[in-house]
């Protein structure tokens, strides 16, 4: 082996050497560094895991929030068309409404205004029913003061309340009791006959000129029984006594009212009973009750007191003047004031608005 070859191999000794040392140095620090290697590798492989797995969700997370957006951009776009549509709807509603508000106050005001037509011709009905039945009345009243027509007054009295009871309004109720009570009175009531009435007080006036005065009337002749006289002388005197007696005559007059009166006041005396018999037949026909009561009443006054009601004629005109003065325990002249009044009643209200 020659020089250089064993330089080479010392060389290559040395060389081996260190490199085994070197081996051992690194093996010892191998072992010494490896658990630390081995961690660090292992957290950077956790944090580059953590790195990715973040990554992969917050890529996930975009995803999600941007198809969120989409979607919230699309419900967005729907809520703003519905929106759009629901004001179109509200305008559309509105508008409607307001047509029905104005269509609501068309009818109302048509209806009002049927109303009043209806009221207007309610009221014109009833007014006219009112004034047929105020002129039946009328008539009927006019015939029971001047004929005394009582059955045409009770039939015109049930017509009307007839009618006013078909009519069915709680206003009439007045006039219904109104007319109740004039139907019973008339129902009542005898119903007297004028015309004839009348005819015997003209029949009393005729007669009173033969009436005889109270101080007219002579004393009933006082007979006594005695025996005639039998001789001539003795019937002389009896005669001239007979005729003396009656030259004066003494007479006892019942009562203090019954006086004497001259010629003209006798004349006077009929003429006033006459005029009390006419006023009577007068307040006859014109249906005062209170003048022909009164009237009759004096008249019978003056027949008792200045008149001989001994005599048959006098006797049987104050027997007629009373009983014509208190015929019938009700009204002599039955009326249908009450009637007309409440009639007149109603009326007044309605007059004074038109006015």
């Amino acid at each position: 082996m020659t020089a250089s070859d064993q330089r080479s191999a010392r060389h290559m000794e040395d060389s081996a050497t260190p490199t085994t040392e070197t081996q051992q140095a690194s093996g010892r620090k191998g072992r010494l560094v490896s658990p630390w290697v081995i961690g660090l590798a292992l957290v950077s492989l956790a944090f580059a895991w953590l790195w990715y797995d973040s990554q992969g969700r917050v890529s996930a997370l975009r995803e999600e929030m941007t198809q969120r957006l989409r979607d919230s951009e699309a419900d967005s776009r729907d809520a703003r068309l519905s929106a759009r549509q629901a004001q179109e709807a509200m305008r559309e509603a509105l508008a409607k409404v307001a047509q029905l508000d104005v269509r609501i106050t068309e009818y109302q005001n048509h209806q009002a205004s049927l109303e009043a037509l209806y009221q207007d011709l309610s009221r014109s009905h009833d007014e006219l029913v009112i004034a047929e039945i105020e002129q039946v009345l009328t008539i009927a009243s006019q015939q029971l003061q001047l004929v005394g027509n009582v059955l045409s007054a009770l039939a015109a009295l049930q017509t009307a309340d007839a009618r006013v009871a078909r009519l069915g309004r709680p206003q009439f109720l007045p006039l219904r009791k109104a007319f109740a009570r004039d139907i019973e009175r008339l129902k009542g009531a005898s119903g007297l006959d004028v015309p004839a009435l009348a005819a015997k007080l003209d029949e009393m006036i005729a007669g009173v000129d033969s009436l005889e005065l109270a101080q007219d009337m002579r004393p009933q002749p006082v007979t006594a029984a005695k025996a005639a006289p039998e001789g001539m002388w003795e019937r002389l005197l009896a005669e001239l006594r007979d005729e003396l007696r009656q030259l004066v005559r003494i007479q006892s007059v019942d009562g203090s009212d019954s006086a004497l009166i001259s010629p003209s006041q006798a004349f006077f005396l009929r003429e006033n009973l006459k005029l009390r018999l006419l006023n009577a037949r007068l307040a006859l026909l014109a249906r005062d009750e209170a003048a022909y009561r009164a009237d009759l009443k004096i008249a019978v006054g003056w027949l008792e007191r200045y008149f001989d009601t001994r005599s048959r004629t006098a006797a049987a005109m104050a027997g007629s003047l009373k009983q014509l003065g208190s015929a019938g325990l009700g009204p002599l002249f039955p009326t249908m004031n009450e009637s007309l009044a409440a009639l007149r009643s109603y009326k007044a209200p309605r007059e004074r608005a038109l006015r």
